[in-house]
């Protein structure tokens, strides 16, 4: 590698706003996200909204009143 030309690598410390801390590798000193996987409804299980084809087909049909 050149010298002077690289970005120093250091200990990084990202912080999430449900509070969740990560120590981790990188360029920059501290990161803020605002989600993670501590808190992100993929890797909790926890959906906010479950849509369902069924349940957008009768939307419509009642909306048009169509049968």
């Amino acid at each position: 590698m050149k010298e002077g030309i690289h970005p120093n690598y250091q200990r990084t410390t990202i912080t999430c706003a449900c509070g969740a801390v990560f120590d981790v590798g990188s360029t920059q000193k501290e990161m803020k996200v605002e989600i993670c996987s501590k808190c992100h409804p993929f890797y909790t299980g926890k959906r906010q909204r479950v849509y369902t084809a069924a349940g957008q087909v009768e939307k419509f049909r009642k909306k048009y009143d169509i049968q």
